[in-house]
């Protein structure tokens, strides 16, 4: 899965690079690499890593609520006012 996405980043970029390389002759398809470059990073790679890397995670760990907020103060609390 990382050597999938470190494929896709890496394809994409090439794809942006090479669309504002031929940016003088050929308009149009300078314009489509860069559009699929862009897609490619945005809606297919970092999807991926994300679920990559939030696999196994809590997600109400991180969210924020009364319990959450109430372990935050706590910790403050404990904390030496000089840090």
């Amino acid at each position: 899965m990382k050597y999938l996405i470190i494929l896709i980043f890496v394809g994409s970029l090439a794809s942006i690079t090479y669309g504002f390389t031929i940016n003088e002759e050929n308009l149009v398809l300078a314009n489509k690499c860069i559009g699929f470059g862009t897609v490619g990073i945005f809606l297919v790679a970092m999807p991926l890593f994300l679920i990559k890397v939030s696999k196994g995670k809590n997600m109400k760990d991180y969210m924020l609520n009364e319990e959450n907020i109430k372990k935050m103060q706590a910790n403050e609390k404990k904390k030496p006012k000089n840090q």
